[in-house]
């Protein structure tokens, strides 16, 4: 909570508490409490006010009018009037239980703190649209329109004035960013009020700062998110990979993510939704699963040509595109898998906890790193066997990393925002899970893409229960 939140709650605890005081410090009490709660409560209505303050200022508001009625009663030379206790007691009991919503609601739905990335480098972000002018879009029914995917970059940058501000988290704008969290909160069935959090969260990557001085020529990471997720959804692994010397690009996926807004101000709505059948949903999954990983195909061409210095774009020929790895979470891991199958110029693969689709998998070249939860074969028996089956037919040595105490979300910016339940985003607290997932992923891109793969098992193990898949093992 901010500093003006902490004086509303603790301003409208101290008035209710007033009440039960004793007589010679109840009036003084009272009264600045209720001149706190009145002028702090005005500015948060005035400036930033969430939903998690609207009961705190209820509770004390139902108390106000008393506390100033016997203060005007005093100044008069009356003696107060107090309520009977077995009146006042359940009424400052349900007050400050108004009250004690605030806090709670704030810790479980905070504005999400990023960690400080630990590299060398400051973290800069961009954002471009391209337009893949050969593919129609198969979402809609117009012949001419083309697909098209809003694409964040986060680079190594230099580092920025002691005053520039952090990047807003959902979007370019604030504006953006409301858009984005209301579909969310639509695509999650939750009220919009819930995730205001997000909307009010900077990152520590600064837009468009000037691209980092050393370092030479840094390797690419293509990100897809889950399904509905957002470009946003792993900001924190972003920043961290490219605090380290990588230029992290990850997509919106338009009719799949929640909500993309795109250049000319429209916004495009998710229309994929599961049916509830299990084929049908594996017959979608794997049609959806192809159309990222052709989006994926697609921006990995636009940022050669970037690199070439044929078409504008962040980081230009600071990018080695000849050292490239796709990955993703959940779907957008699936898609990473089946990307890097189709099309040799990926050279690695992170498959954040993401369950393969797609047609049979065959034979290809990439090392693949698959972090999953701890995955119990009684709720899905087909996920391990199949991701087990994909890295096995790898023709270098692949990892499967599963995270002790990670759920599905784990592997995201979810734990810095949602509620801490296990069901949910793991039991590795607020920071844990975005940090071994960064730490594990940076062990792996350095091991294949800057050739460091000595002591890459060792490393690994230390965040969790590794299993190797060596080349040709199973062939």
């Amino acid at each position: 909570m901010s500093w003006l939140e902490v004086v509303v709650v603790a301003s409208g605890v101290a008035l209710v508490a007033a009440r039960w005081l004793p007589r010679r410090v109840r009036r003084p009490v009272g009264s600045g409490a209720s001149v706190l709660v009145v002028l702090s409560g005005v500015v948060l209505v005035g400036t930033a006010l969430r939903w998690q303050m609207v009961p705190v200022l209820v509770g004390a508001g139902l108390v106000v009018p008393f506390a100033v009625a016997g203060e005007v009663r005093a100044r008069r030379g009356r003696a107060p009037r107090r309520s009977r206790w077995w009146v006042a007691l359940p009424a400052s009991v349900g007050c400050l239980c108004l009250i004690a919503v605030g806090p709670v609601g704030a810790w479980a739905l905070p504005v999400p703190v990023f960690p400080e990335p630990s590299g060398e480098f400051a973290v800069g972000t961009s954002v471009v649209q391209w337009t893949d002018a050969a593919r129609s879009e198969g979402a809609t029914p117009e012949e001419s329109d083309r697909r098209t995917v809003v694409v964040q970059v986060w680079y190594p940058a230099r580092k920025s004035p002691a005053d520039a501000r952090g990047a807003v988290y959902l979007g370019r704008t604030d504006r953006e960013a409301g858009i984005v969290a209301d579909g969310l909160a639509d695509y999650l069935g939750v009220p919009g009020f819930l995730l205001d959090g997000l909307t009010r969260a900077r990152t520590h990557a600064v837009v468009d700062a000037p691209v980092a001085d050393g370092g030479g020529r840094f390797p690419v990471v293509l990100f897809s998110p889950g399904l509905g997720g957002v470009r946003t959804q792993n900001s924190a692994w972003a920043q961290e990979l490219a605090s380290h010397g990588y230029v992290v690009a990850a997509l919106d996926h338009p009719y799949d993510s929640a909500a993309v807004v795109l250049a000319d101000g429209r916004t495009v709505r998710t229309k994929v939704a599961a049916t509830g059948d299990a084929d049908r949903d594996e017959e979608l999954a794997a049609r959806w699963t192809a159309v990222r990983a052709a989006d994926l195909s697609f921006v990995l061409g636009q940022l050669e040509r970037v690199a070439r210095g044929e078409i504008p774009g962040p980081v230009g020929g600071r990018m080695d595109t000849g050292r490239v790895a796709a990955t993703g979470h959940s779907l957008g891991g699936a898609a990473a898998l089946l990307a890097a199958r189709q099309d040799d110029r990926f050279d690695a693969v992170i498959d954040l906890d993401g369950f393969p689709h797609g047609p049979a998998p065959t034979r290809f070249p990439q090392p693949v790193l698959a972090l999953t939860q701890d995955v119990r074969t009684d709720i899905d028996p087909d996920y391990l066997p199949r991701l087990t089956r994909v890295l096995s037919l790898s023709g270098a040595t692949s990892y499967r990393l599963s995270v002790p105490g990670a759920a599905h979300l784990t592997f995201t910016d979810a734990p810095l925002h949602l509620p801490p339940v296990e069901s949910l985003v793991g039991a590795r607290g607020r920071t844990e899970g975005p940090r071994v997932t960064s730490a594990a992923s940076l062990a792996f891109l350095n091991a294949t893409l800057r050739d460091a793969p000595e002591g890459l098992a060792a490393a690994l193990r230390a965040y969790g229960d590794l299993t190797v898949h060596r080349a040709g093992a199973h062939r």
